[in-house]
């Protein structure tokens, strides 16, 4: 087997050169459609949270809905007693 010469060896690695650049590129664009999705998807979640407090903030508070029976029902039995 006979030695490569300079542009034979010079020519593999422009070749290499090439496929490693494309990998490269590639990679590099996998990991901004990666960072693209996690912005999408951190904005979701702030979105969700957000909703989410909304949804709490207009709740009531079940002990306080309770509570609210309990006196609506007094009065009304109250009222009734004192109507006989």
């Amino acid at each position: 087997m006979t030695d490569p010469s300079p542009s034979d060896v010079a020519l593999e690695l422009e070749r290499l050169r090439g496929v490693v650049e494309a990998g490269f590129a590639r990679a590099d664009g996998q990991l901004a459609l990666l960072v693209q999705r996690g912005d999408q998807v951190d904005r979701q979640l702030a979105d969700h949270e957000q909703r989410l407090d909304t949804l709490e903030r207009g709740r009531w508070p079940l002990p306080s809905v309770l509570a609210l029976v309990a006196v609506v029902g007094l009065a009304l039995t109250l009222w009734q007693i004192a109507n006989r």
